[in-house]
């Protein structure tokens, strides 16, 4: 008998979760030539064109050219000359994210947000009471394209790590199945560095011990993985055998609020990184009473003119009880770092071990840090 193509492979024993992954395709690009036909079969590029700017989103056109996201723009330009850059426009892609949550919700509540144009949703037990997540999955795709203009692509499997692998393999506009019956196979074959949450330094460290794909993480133990990764270590080795035990989130806390800005000049003065500090700090806070959050972690983010980048934190006793306590503890871990060899290329300040401000308020207290 053929392989039934859904994440239920009708084996006997417990139930298996049927888990869909939706990505949206290039999708603040894709916002940007649906709103303006000029730029349609375009290569385009949403971020700033100016020397410091960096590229937000590349459409496929782009993609093409190897132009990708977190790219420097003059590199971007440099690989793509016709490249058309367009400024973000962050309200629009909210709003279009906003539709595409509601076709979600037509069918699950068991939604997991991960960013605007991408999600996690278990539809093992759905609305309409469809057996099939496949067919779940083409109905959603089409729903999108019916209400927003828009393409998505999915991945489907029995749990979340393989359903995220699964959403890349027919992009754009596509989708792809991994069954129980595939998944240990399609995991052992496929490279690391193409494994979600291995980033590339880590699979740098991988090669080096001769780890290139998922059957070489699955013949290491645990003990050899602990040892080389720390926790990690235990996650890895659950993922080389196709196991991840996540269940979809979707009251899932958000786990940091932060916010950067890369410069048109370097800077190399201490009191303008500061003012520079400030604003981050006032960025970050107005977001947390947004959302009436708050936190006790602290991290200063500095990259230099060489793209050398580093990172300094600082944990409180109790959450900060404002922007200005926050920009204070930004700008003591500054401090050391200055004066700079090289100058400073962008500043980034994040605040996390979020919670509420109810549940900060009878330990919220005002830092009265000493400047430096």
């Amino acid at each position: 008998m053929a392989e039934p193509q859904d994440c239920d492979d009708r084996a006997e024993g417990p139930a298996l979760r049927k888990i869909i992954h939706v990505d949206m395709d290039a999708f603040y690009a894709s916002v940007e030539q649906r709103d303006d036909p000029a730029l349609r079969g375009k290569p385009v590029a949403v971020g700033g064109s100016a020397a410091r700017g960096v590229v937000a989103a590349a459409s496929y056109e782009a993609r093409a050219f190897g132009v990708r996201s977190a790219m420097p723009s003059v590199t971007a330009k440099r690989r793509c000359p016709d490249l058309i850059f367009v400024r973000p426009r962050f309200e629009v892609y909210r709003a279009v994210s906003a539709q595409i949550r509601e076709v979600f919700a037509e069918h699950t509540d068991l939604i997991e947000p991960l960013s605007l144009d991408e999600a996690y949703l278990d539809v093992t037990r759905n609305k309409q009471g469809i057996p099939l997540a496949t067919t779940i999955a083409l109905m959603i795709r089409d729903r999108i394209r019916q209400v927003t203009g828009l393409n998505a692509s999915a991945g489907i499997s029995y749990n979340k790590f393989l359903a995220k692998l699964a959403s890349d393999l027919n992009k754009p506009n596509g989708q792809a199945v991994i069954t129980p019956a595939r998944g240990p196979a399609f995991v052992a074959a496929l490279p690391v560095k193409r494994f979600h949450g291995i980033g590339p330094a880590t699979a740098a460290k991988m090669e080096r011990l001769g780890i290139v794909t998922g059957a070489d993480l699955r013949a290491q133990s645990p003990e050899f993985l602990r040892h080389h990764f720390g926790k990690a270590g235990d996650w890895y080795h659950r993922i080389a055998r196709g196991i991840d035990h996540r269940p979809v989130e979707p009251h899932r806390t958000r786990k940091s609020v932060g916010a950067e800005d890369t410069f048109s000049t370097d800077i190399h003065d201490f009191d303008l990184a500061r003012q520079e500090i400030a604003a981050l700090a006032d960025k970050v806070w107005r977001h947390c009473e947004g959302k009436q959050l708050t936190g006790r972690t602290v991290t200063l983010k500095v990259k230099y003119a060489d793209f050398r980048q580093i990172t300094r934190s600082r944990t409180l006793p109790g959450p900060v009880g404002g922007a200005r306590d926050l920009e204070t503890v930004a700008v003591q871990l500054l401090q050391p770092l200055f004066p700079v060899e090289k100058g400073v290329r962008l500043l980034g300040v994040t605040l996390s071990s979020l919670g509420s401000e109810d549940e900060a308020e009878e330990r919220q207290l005002s830092l009265g840090l000493p400047g430096p």
